[in-house]
C-alpha cells in the first residue's frame, strides 16, 4: 500500500498549486510508486473484438469547471482559479453488476474511458471525490481478466472532451500541457500493466460542436497544430509498447488524413445513423454519408478498424419516434460486408449512459447499459 500520508501531502500540494493557477507535474523524487503490475491475462484474438465503452469518467462534456461538472451558474465563470467540488458517479455496486452482465453476455472487452476517474501519479491535482486508487483499478482488471475480459484504457486527449484535464485544458499545445499528457499516458500504460492497446479519443474537435454544446471556453485545433499534438500523443503510445486507438473523425473533413495518420493506429470510425438515412452509400442523402464513406476509405488505405454502434438516440431518430436499437446490428453487417478480415479487428457498443446527463434518473441509464450490451451480443451472433 501507499504511504497515504505522503501521497496526501502531494496531493493536497498539488491542488493548492492547481488553484493559484500553476499547472503541477510531480517529479520522479516525490511520485508515488505504481507497484509493478501485468502483463494482462486476457488478450483478444484479432477479428474477436467484442468492446463495450464504459465511462469511469464524466468530466470530457465540458468546459472547466461548468455547471455540469457541479460549479453553480453563473459562478462558473468566476471560479475558474478553484477545484470544482464534484464526486465520481460510478458506485461499486453498478459497476459490479454491469461488468459481471458484460462477461455472461460474451463481451470480452471493456475499454474503460478514464478522465478523472483514475489517480495519477504524476497529477494528483486531477483527483475527484471517489477517484479510484491505482490498487483499486488494478485489483478490477485482474478481476475482469479472470473472467476472460482484457481491459483497455482510454483518455480522450480532444479539445471538446477534456474537461477532465483541468487546468490543462486550458494550455492546450503549450509544453506543459505536452509534459502532462506524457505523464498520463506513463502512467496510466504502467497502472494497466503495459496494455496492448491505447485509446486516445479525438472525437468531435470542432469549434462548431462546442457551441453547440453552449461551451464559453472554446479551443479548437486545425491543420498542423491538431498534427503536431496528435502525432506527439501517439509517439507517446507507442514509446510505451502500445498501439494507439482513436475515434477517425478527422478523417471525415480532411482527405490527407488516410495518407499522414500512421498505419499503425487503429481506426474508429462511429456511426450511429443519427439522421436515419441508412447504410447505404449509394442512397445515403444526408450529411452523414461522408461519415459512412469513411469506413470505405479507412478500408482502402490499409488501416486496422474497430467500428462503433450504439444504442443511443440521435436527434433525427428521436424527432420520428424512432429508436437506436438497430444500429449496432446494421453496423455488424455492413462492416462484414465491406471491410476485409484483414483489417475488421471487431466491434464496439457504446451507449453514452454515463450516469450524468440531466433529466434521466440513474436507473434508466443503467438499464441503458444493459440493453447495449445484449444488443451487442446479439449483432455478434
Amino acid at each position: 500500500p501507499h504511504n497515504m500520508k505522503r501521497k496526501d501531502f502531494i496531493y493536497h500540494t498539488a491542488v493548492g498549486l492547481a488553484a493559484l493557477g500553476i499547472g503541477v507535474s510531480c517529479t520522479k523524487k516525490n511520485r508515488v510508486k505504481i507497484p509493478k503490475f501485468g502483463p494482462q491475462t486476457a488478450a483478444v484474438e484479432f477479428g474477436d473484438i467484442r468492446a463495450v465503452l464504459l465511462h469511469l469518467g464524466r468530466n470530457m462534456w465540458c468546459d472547466y469547471p461548468t455547471e455540469q461538472m457541479g460549479a453553480p451558474a453563473p459562478e462558473s465563470a468566476q471560479t475558474l482559479n478553484q477545484k470544482p467540488k464534484f464526486s465520481l458517479v460510478w458506485t461499486d455496486e453498478r459497476w459490479r453488476t454491469v461488468t459481471d452482465y458484460a462477461a455472461q453476455a460474451g463481451i470480452n472487452m471493456i475499454v474503460i474511458d478514464l478522465g478523472e476517474g483514475l489517480f495519477y501519479p504524476s497529477h494528483p491535482e486531477l483527483a475527484i471525490e471517489g477517484t479510484w486508487s491505482i490498487e483499486k483499478m488494478q485489483a478490477e482488471i485482474q478481476r475482469l481478466n479472470s473472467m476472460g475480459i482484457e481491459v483497455i484504457p482510454k483518455l480522450n486527449f480532444s479539445t471538446t472532451h477534456n474537461g477532465w484535464m483541468g487546468d490543462y485544458s486550458h494550455m492546450v499545445s503549450s509544453k506543459p500541457y505536452y509534459r502532462m499528457c506524457e505523464d498520463v499516458i506513463r502512467d496510466v500504460v504502467e497502472i494497466f500493466g503495459h496494455p496492448r492497446y491505447f485509446h486516445i479519443g479525438l472525437d468531435e474537435e470542432r469549434s462548431a460542436f462546442q457551441e453547440e454544446q453552449k461551451s464559453h471556453y472554446i479551443c479548437s485545433r486545425k491543420g498542423e497544430y491538431w498534427w503536431q499534438d496528435f502525432l506527439h500523443v501517439v509517439r507517446e503510445v507507442e514509446k510505451h509498447g502500445a498501439r494507439a486507438w482513436m475515434w477517425s473523425d478527422f478523417g471525415w473533413s480532411s482527405e490527407d488524413f488516410y495518407e499522414r495518420c500512421p498505419k499503425s493506429v487503429i481506426q474508429q470510425n462511429w456511426f450511429y445513423d443519427e439522421s436515419y438515412g441508412g447504410f447505404d452509400v449509394e442512397t445515403n442523402t444526408t450529411s452523414d454519408a461522408r461519415i459512412v464513406k469513411a469506413y470505405l476509405k479507412l478500408e482502402e488505405a490499409g488501416f486496422d478498424q474497430v467500428p462503433c454502434g450504439t444504442n443511443w438516440v440521435g436527434w433525427k431518430r428521436r424527432q420520428l419516434g424512432i429508436g437506436a436499437d438497430d444500429v449496432i446490428g446494421k453496423l455488424v453487417k455492413f462492416s462484414r460486408e465491406n471491410i476485409s478480415e484483414k483489417h475488421l479487428m471487431g466491434f464496439m457498443m457504446t451507449t453514452w449512459e454515463i450516469y450524468a446527463w440531466r433529466g434521466i434518473s440513474r436507473e434508466e441509464h443503467h438499464q441503458k447499459i444493459l440493453d447495449g450490451i445484449d444488443l451487442m451480443a446479439e449483432a455478434m451472433k
